[in-house]
Parts: structure tokens; sequence; C-alpha cells
């Protein structure tokens, strides 16, 4: 009713108009549109459903709002799931300023995404390549605009009452809607979390940080985790004296409700127009995608957060006195850096022939090493940390600080100034495909974006040392607590359950939706690492492959990667694809079920793996004994069935048979009815590849002890 009488009001507001012939028609967009019936020109619609959100946005919508025709086009949630009167949440377009998008509950800001760069808003996702997606502006209108490009692409995003937007695509293989993407993120989407000149590192504890060379306003109520009062500079600005402007990277950019802005301007005319006034607290970039105007802002920075990529740079105002101190070492670092290299060139050059005449004598195959500087370098696009800094903040690599070794080579904790906790991987001298795997994981992963996959920081290049810098994960990796009776009680059916969504969205994205199609070919437990709230995060992209255009297979005939978790197509023949990624993700999906390994494990005289066992209990109808018992309190029946079903489904022996990653995800949160599976690959301790390994002793959980939690249909 009242989106009828919105309709007739807004008749009313329009010129007068008498229709010949009236019909009311629901476009293949999903527009409902009044119109006259033979004239289809949109303009001339006497009324349209886009002109009125709700909760749910469809591509061909303007978002925003035009004060010609006074319609303002905002979502708004549902009361509830029963009730679709409007809710207390809203998403809305404001202009002021410079426009960007915000997410209120009431009158309480909860989330912002920040101003429009050209591309996107600034520390929002990429949109999808099968959209594209612009903001109009003129005097009068401002609004925001997404649009198809793949008709057979059906997309929607909804508002809820949790002040989550939710982007869905339509599968018709399930005949079911899939989660694409959800904004906010992650816990630093919250709006003006750290204060004022604070940044969030996701993943960091505490989360909140200053920016460089700004220290806590009020230090006591930051040590005791109230970031409110955010940061002030740590050397005050003196206009008179003069001021200077440092670059801050890959960051979501600050509020811009205050801002001003010109299109036209280059960033060096921004930096003097900046200058020249003394309020002017920063400056940036407007259009990232056209390299032009500049957006500047006049008061406190707020509501800032540290990106793994896809940030953008800004220059905010310091004293002259910071600069100075900066490049005074600068002068230095560069001084001692020339003298040192002529006096290592010759040396440097003597040592490359007699190493490389070495390895041609000791290696058959004419492999040589060498630094690697040159072709690292040329794909690298991320921050260098210096060898000095890397050193102090693990406390010189102390013994104490290692936190494990792979083929890579040790792993360390580490520590930087700011107070940021990291991760990082030391190339081993030792070690031969070390140095291919760190030009790959570099190459793969450094412009990379997702909340379910390990950031990198960063890397460190240096002489003969080469790093990784990452996040660290407090909790470390799924194998050390999910295959441990003691640690794995710490994860509940609930737990388990996004785990395995989460490394299903990381998938997906590495498959589909990354600008490569990349095949990570070694997932396995070890390498989902867990943050402080237990979410998955896939790492070690150090034997990933990646492609582009329509690639979508190869084969090789170094197979590397882990037996147990391995396709059998890969392990035998050296074929890959992204399903051989879903085999070894169908694999994680059993070992998190059962609490058990896929490798080592044995039951009595049956020769069979945990992919044979799953299988068996499967073909019996015996699916709940596959559960760990430490499940039986909180497992739900349908979705515990559901999820063995889909493993099952994974580990299928032909490559076709397995479902895509989209699909798996549509699979997971809809109740529609599965595909029967068919025998899994390698599911016998006979089929040759399993490692060594001790018989799991974990009980399973029978089907009395399961709680069943019944979900009513709303």
């Amino acid at each position: 009713m009242k989106e009828m009488t919105t309709a007739i009001n807004h008749l009313r507001r329009r010129k007068s108009r008498i229709a010949q012939t009236p019909i009311v028609q629901l476009l293949e967009s999903g527009n409902l549109v009044l119109k006259e019936a033979n004239d289809d020109n949109a303009e001339n619609f006497l009324w349209q459903s886009f002109d009125h959100l709700s909760d749910t946005y469809l591509p061909g919508t303007n978002f925003g709002r035009n004060s010609a025709t006074g319609v303002e086009n905002s979502l708004s949630s549902w009361t509830s799931n029963e009730d679709p009167a409007p809710g207390d949440i809203i998403c809305y377009l404001d202009p002021t300023g410079y426009p960007q998008a915000f997410i209120k509950r009431g009158a309480v800001t909860i989330y912002r995404m920040g101003p429009w760069n050209g591309f996107r808003f600034s520390g929002a996702p990429n949109v999808s390549p099968t959209f594209t997606n612009k903001l109009f502006m003129n005097k009068s209108t401002s609004y925001y605009r997404e649009d198809s490009i793949d008709k057979s692409v059906i997309s929607r995003a909804t508002l809820n009452q949790s002040g989550v937007i939710q982007r869905w695509v339509w599968v018709d293989q399930t005949r079911g809607w899939v989660i694409f993407l959800t904004l906010p993120t992650d816990n630093c989407d919250t709006y003006k979390l750290c204060g004022a000149y604070g940044t969030c590192y996701i993943g960091n504890s505490p989360a909140c940080g200053c920016l460089s060379r700004f220290v806590p306003k009020d230090t006591e109520s930051w040590i005791k985790g109230d970031w409110s009062n955010g940061c002030i500079r740590r050397t005050p600005l003196n206009c008179q004296k003069g001021d200077v402007f440092l670059k801050y990277s890959n960051i979501k950019l600050p509020d811009s409700q205050y801002s001003t802005f010109n299109e036209s301007m280059t960033l060096g005319e921004c930096k003097v127009e900046c200058l020249k006034d003394c309020s002017c607290t920063a400056y940036a970039q407007l259009d990232i995608n056209r390299k032009s105007g500049c957006l500047f802002w006049f008061r406190d920075l707020i509501d800032i957060r540290a990106m793994s990529s896809a940030g953008q740079d800004i220059y905010i105002r310091m004293a002259s006195s910071e600069l100075d101190s900066k490049g005074k070492k600068k002068i230095l670092t560069a001084t001692l850096t020339s003298l040192m290299g002529v006096v290592l060139l010759g040396l440097s050059l003597m040592l490359y022939f007699w190493k490389r005449s070495k390895r041609k004598k000791n290696d058959p195959t004419g492999r040589t090493g060498g630094s690697h500087r040159g072709s690292s370098n040329k794909h690298l696009d991320l921050p260098l940390f210096d060898l000095t800094t890397i050193s102090n903040a693990t406390n010189r690599f102390s013994i104490d600080n290692k936190l494990g070794e792979g083929g890579f080579g040790p792993v360390y904790k580490g520590m930087l100034e700011e107070g940021q906790d990291i991760a990082v991987k030391r190339l081993s001298k030792t070690s031969m495909q070390g140095i291919d795997e760190f030009k790959n994981e570099v190459i793969c992963i450094a412009k990379l974006q997702h909340r379910n996959l390990v950031r990198l920081l960063g890397c460190c290049i240096q002489g003969e040392e080469k790093m990784l810098i990452y996040e660290y994960m407090p909790n470390k990796s799924l194998d050390l607590i999910i295959f441990d009776q003691t640690k794995s009680r710490l994860l509940d059916w609930h737990k388990r359950l996004q785990i395995v969504n989460g490394i299903a969205r990381g998938l997906m994205y590495l498959h589909q939706d990354s600008r490569l199609r990349i095949i990570h070919r070694d997932l396995k437990a070890s390498n989902i690492l867990l943050d402080a709230d237990m979410n998955p995060k896939i790492s070690d992209f150090g034997i990933a492959r990646s492609f582009g255009g329509n690639e979508i297979e190869d084969k090789t005939n170094r197979v590397v990667g882990t037996y147990g978790y391995m396709s059998p197509e890969y392990a035998v023949h050296g074929r890959f694809s992204v399903k051989s990624d879903v085999f070894s993700f169908g694999v994680l999906v059993l070992e998190i079920v059962s609490g058990k390994r896929n490798s080592g494990f044995s039951r009595g005289d049956e020769h069979l793996n945990l992919l044979g066992h799953a299988w068996t209990l499967y073909k019996e109808g015996r699916l709940l004994e596959l559960v760990d018992a430490y499940l039986c309190d909180s497992a739900n029946l349908s979705e515990v069935q559901r999820m063995i079903h889909v493993g099952l489904l994974c580990v299928q022996q032909r490559p076709d048979d397995r479902p895509s990653m989209t699909t798996v995800i549509a699979m997971l949160s809809n109740e529609g009815v599965l595909p029967q599976a068919n025998q899994p690959g390698f599911f016998t301790e006979g089929d040759g590849f399993v490692n060594e390994g001790t018989t799991s002793t974990n009980e399973a959980c029978s089907t009395n002890e399961i709680t069943i939690t019944k979900l009513e249909a709303r």
C-alpha cells in the first residue's frame, strides 16, 4: 500500500497526461513499470519500481538522488524477515563534499564506502567484470549505477536487518542463490573505529594503530582499547615555517563529507593548491582511472583502514622537520649504498661467473640459481622492507620467534615499530625450489585481495636475503587445531562451518573473480591459517599457477604438492585445473567434519583411507558415523549430512563430475536436492599415495548422539 500511495503521489506531481492504453509490465531487468502499451522509452514511463527501492538493488537502478524529480533512491532493510515495512537500517548515497555511500542504523553511521575514485568506491571490493559501474554527477543529480554486461548473469544486492549488504548471484545448476560478496567485509570496516589519523589493520591485535609519525592522543585510553580519541601528529604543524606533504599508500581514503574537489588539476597542482591553504590537511587524486583531479580535506582524517591491495595514496600535511629527518637518512643511505656498490660490483661479477661454472659442472640439467633480483623486482608491486627492519622485528630471527619451517624455509613471528604483528617467510639458502617459489608467490598473490586469502604486506630483497612479510595469524594453521584431540574442541560446528565456507569463498575468488585464474595446487589443512576469530585464510602460493583468458587446464612433468590432497589426474598424469583444487577442498571438508587426516587414516582391515571410509558410510546411509564426537552437542543434522555429501561430490574420480566452487557455495548455502556422488579417487591405501601417519583414535558421533536442530522455513 505504501508503494502504491507513493506511486499515486508521484503521478500527481508529474505534468498532467492522459494515458491512452496504460499497461503494467515486468521487464527482463526486474523493473516493474506502468507505461503506454506502445511506448518502450524509459523516459516516458508513468511509474517504475526502479525509482522506489526497498531492501533490494538490481542492475540498471539509479542509486542516489535526483533533485529535479524529487526522487531519492536508497536501500532500507525490512523490519524483520516476516515484515517488509522499512526497518531502521538504511544505505544511501551522500553527495556532501564528494559522493560516498553510508549505512546507518537510525542516526548512527555503521559503515562507509569511501569516495568515488573513477573506478569504484574507495575501500570497497572491485565490481565483478560482468558489470559496468559509474557515478553520475551534476548540480542537481548524484547517483551510482551498475549495468549487466552478460545478461545471463542474474544478480541482486540486499540490505539485511544486521546492516550487511549481500550480493547474490543465481546459479542455474543448483537453481539457487549464492552469496558473491558482503559489505562490511570485516571489523575494520566499522565506521571511525580507530578515530582521527588512526588506521585499522585486520588480523592485528589490537586492530587499531596510528599512522606513521602520529601518536595516540590519549595514551591511557588507547592502551585500554578505547581508540575513539584517535591520534595526533608527533610534531605539530607550523604553517608559517613551512609544511610538507608525506605520502601514505594502500589505504581506504578518509571520510570526504567536508572535502572539496577539482576535476581538472594534476597531482602536482593539487600539492601547490593545498600548500597555499593552511587549513588543508591532505589531498589525493580524484580519478585514479584517468589519473586526474584532486580531492582536498580540511579537517581531521577519520575512518581510515589499511588495504592489502586496491588501496589508494593520500598526501598528508606534516611539519617540515618530518621530511628533513627522513631526507637526511635517505641521503646517508644512498651515499653508503653507492660506495658499497662500487666496491662490490667487481667482486659480484667474479663470484657470479665462478658460481655459474661450478653449477654447470654439478647440475646435469644446466639449471643455475643467482639472485633473481631483476626478475623478482620486475613483478613486484608491493612495499619493500629493509633487512634491518625485519631483523629488529624478529629479534634477529630468534629461535624463540620461529613459528615453523617448510620447503621454502623458516617462518618467524615479528612486530614492526608501529606495533603490527607480522609473519616472515625467510628463503632458506639451501632450498633449491625455494627461489622459484618465492618469485611465484610474489607474482601470484601481490595483487590479490580477499578476506579469505592471507595478506601479503611486502617483501625484503637484500643481498642473498629474500623474505615475504605477511599478516600474522594468531591461531596459526588449521591442522594444528583440527587434528589435536584437545585443541579441536575449540572448533564447534558453527566454527567449522564458517571455516569451510570461508575456504570455499577464497577458492571461488582465485578460480573465477581474481584478475587471473589461479590454481593453488597445494590446498591442505596446514596451508589454511586462522585469524583471531578463527576466520580461514588460504596461504602458501609457492607452487600456484595462474592462467589468463580462457585457459582452464595445464600439464606438468614436475608434480609437486601433498599426497593425500592431490587429485588422481594430477598425481598420476600431471594434469591440473580448477577441479584439482576442488578435489583438495573436498578432502579438507571431510577432514574438518571428522577431525581425522586422510593420509594415515585406517579403518580395521578395510584398508580404506578417509575418502574410502566416507564413501562406504555414504553408500550404507550411515554418514553421521563420520562426524567428530566433539561436535555431538553443537552439530546440525541436516548441515552435517549436506557438508559430507558436498565433500564427496568434490572428490569424485573424474574432474568433470566435480562441481565448480561457485556451485559448491550454492550447495552449502541452499537446501535443494544434491546429485548422487560417484566413487572418489584414491579411496584405498592401495591407491598408492598415502603418507606415513598415525591412525586417528577420535571417536565418531553416533546417530542417536547428534543434537538435531530442525530448520523451519520462514
